[in-house]
């Protein structure tokens, strides 16, 4: 840049000659004076454009360099631009960068749609089970879609109840995931050009790379239509076990409205002293499925046989509640909890969040547990009216707070060992172990119905409570595995082994 301008230097001094020498030709006289002059200083003109225009061709070449490169290629250019590019690099430097996790590169196999079902757990479960899958098949998972048709109803889509942009950038270095399939293959969806099938329940990922790879290779898109239950608890391959973990505890993260809402119900508690959180199952919905009708009347009852019947794919119909309930395999009466969670010296102080939906029989039933533990507690009796319409008849919302709260409490106590107790308590066993009373129901209604005969008295019978659960408080233990009985033996999200980094000697001394 120096060289162009002495350049331009020089030229300007030889047109002032040259110029001074036309004046001394036009001095001399005659007309050929005049047209040398004016040629003179048209030529003048056009060099003096041309020397700005490669001047300001350079500045902006060096610009361009200087914003994409950097300093390091200016350093040492006597630019006027070093300054400002140096501010520029401060200014980045104060600025983190946000880091994602390097795409996995593979050859994608095809595409998998599924569809999930039942309650928020239920779904939460399956959606893990379907990434690890999708990834040991090397296949683009679909962002899931949601249960819509189920008892509850919700209406809510995946993006409502989980912050789905984290969901697939979380994961980008395991599986492949979209928010919908490539238009072409869309289309051919919409018009019913696909493989549907419910994959076989407890399968070891084995029978997805020998059964369902073989369809998505064939039909380019497979649509899994049920998701409950679908991968085998145990002798999975180690990294499929830890990546079920990875998306149950890292990438499913609930919306931002929800996490927030979750923090102010926590904080609210918080505030009074340590609570307890109890999820009492009993709800309409559960009873009527499982036919218990502990402590009903006859009105009840019917209603509840009548609700059963009316839903074909609840199997069970001719239910005796007395057996099932001395089985353990029925929900925990109010009435139960109460005199359960006195044996096993609950404060009575101490705040109660009750983490469901309706209590059947409203206060009716839940008078002796507000009798016992007067400082009961819910999300609506903490919140305004306000802060939950956006909740309103979207029961998988309303079951994120109560999960988000559960996973903070001191104390989890779960009435029935259904999915959002099963996956709760997993997840409170990954954050450390936190204190989580897993009731034996069984033992418990023997025991009640044998104080409430007289046949113990209270000390006796609250000693038995206490002596049951000691070890039943949701510390380190191996999970229970049942050769070809996978319905009965522990599940794997309820103590997720494989991800909680224990010795075999902290395992077996449990």
């Amino acid at each position: 840049m120096c060289r162009i301008e002495r350049g331009e230097r020089r030229t300007e001094m030889g047109m002032v000659k040259g110029v001074g020498g036309a004046e001394k030709v036009k001095a001399g006289g005659g007309g050929g004076g005049g047209v040398l002059l004016s040629r003179s200083k048209m030529k003048l003109w056009m060099i003096r454009a041309t020397t700005s225009v490669l001047l300001w061709t350079c500045v902006v070449q060096l610009t361009t360099i200087g914003e994409g490169w950097g300093p390091r290629v200016l350093k040492g250019w006597p630019s006027c631009f070093q300054h400002e590019s140096a501010a520029l690099e401060e200014t980045l430097t104060a600025v983190p960068a946000r880091v994602l996790p390097p795409k996995r590169v593979y050859k994608n196999n095809g595409y998998l749609m599924v569809s999930c079902n039942g309650g928020l757990n239920q779904m939460r479960a399956a959606i893990c089970d379907m990434v690890a899958i999708a990834r040991f098949l090397n296949v683009t998972l679909i962002v899931p879609e949601l249960d819509k048709t189920s008892f509850w109803a919700d209406p809510s889509e995946f993006q409502d109840i989980f912050d789905v942009d984290h969901f697939i950038t979380s994961l980008r270095d395991e599986v492949r995931i979209l928010k919908e399939l490539p238009p072409r293959l869309k289309r051919r969806v919409e018009i019913g050009m696909t493989y549907t099938m419910p994959p076989v329940s407890w399968s070891d990922i084995s029978y997805y790379h020998n059964q369902i790879l073989p369809l998505i290779q064939k039909y380019k898109v497979v649509h899994l239509n049920r998701t409950d239950a679908r991968l085998a608890n145990n002798h999975q391959p180690l990294e499929i076990q830890r990546l079920r973990c990875r998306v149950n505890f890292s990438a499913l993260r609930f919306t931002s409205q929800i996490e927030e809402l979750g923090k102010r119900v926590i904080k609210l508690l918080r505030q009074n002293g340590p609570f307890l959180v109890l999820h009492l199952r009993y709800e309409m919905d559960m009873l009527a499925f499982s036919g218990c009708t502990q402590g009903c009347n006859n009105e009840e009852v019917e209603e509840l046989t009548r609700m059963r019947y009316a839903y074909p794919w609840w199997k069970e119909k001719i239910i005796n509640s007395d057996l099932k309930r001395k089985d353990g395999l029925c929900p925990l009466t109010p009435e139960e909890t109460a005199l359960t969670l006195r044996a096993l010296d609950i404060d009575p102080s101490m705040q109660i969040y009750i983490a469901a939906g309706e209590i059947y029989g409203g206060d009716r039933r839940m008078a002796s547990l507000a009798k016992a533990y007067p400082r009961l507690v819910r999300k609506e009796t903490l919140l305004g009216s306000s802060d939950l319409r956006f909740f309103q008849n979207h029961s998988s919302q309303m079951a994120a707070l109560d999960y988000l709260v559960a996973l903070e409490s001191d104390i989890f106590v779960p009435t029935y060992d259904g999915n959002m107790a099963k996956v709760v308590e997993g997840h409170r066993r990954f954050l450390g172990f936190k204190k989580t009373i897993l009731l034996d129901r069984g033992l418990l209604v023997d025991l009640i119905d044998r104080y409430n005969n007289g046949s113990l008295n209270w000390d006796e019978f609250s000693s038995a409570v206490k002596e049951s659960h000691a070890a039943r408080m949701g510390g380190p233990t191996k999970r229970l595995v049942i050769p070809d009985k996978p319905k009965e033996e522990d599940y794997f999200y309820a103590n997720p082994e494989e991800c909680l980094h224990l010795s075999e000697d902290t395992l077996s001394s449990s």
